[in-house]
């Protein structure tokens, strides 16, 4: 099994941190933590829970994640139920590999 982690971005990263922690209990061949904007020493000191930490981009200085970005609304509970909810759901033949590329 193959893991890949992604975060919207991190700045302290603990929870990254964690989640990676959680996720090698399980055994995975390869872990893998995928994030646009990282900390620099952030990245670094994660590289010491995953196989590999793909960052966009990591600055010296990394305040808050939402300054990287134009939009950082929250994404509610019910957006990620309706989401997680329409993933249930059969999908017509191919469009299952649609859905994989967006």
């Amino acid at each position: 099994m193959r893991v890949v982690l992604v975060d919207d971005g991190l700045a302290t990263g603990v929870t990254a941190e964690a989640a990676l922690r959680a996720l090698r209990r399980h055994r995975p061949r390869r872990l893998v933590l995928a994030v646009p904007i990282c900390g620099a020493d952030t990245a670094g000191r994660l590289r010491a829970s995953a196989d590999d930490v793909i960052c966009l981009f990591a600055p010296d200085a990394m305040f808050a994640v939402g300054m990287w970005y134009a939009d950082f609304t929250q994404t509610s509970d019910r957006e990620v139920l309706d989401l997680l909810e329409d993933c249930r759901r059969p999908t017509p033949a191919g469009a299952g590999a649609r859905r994989q590329r967006a």
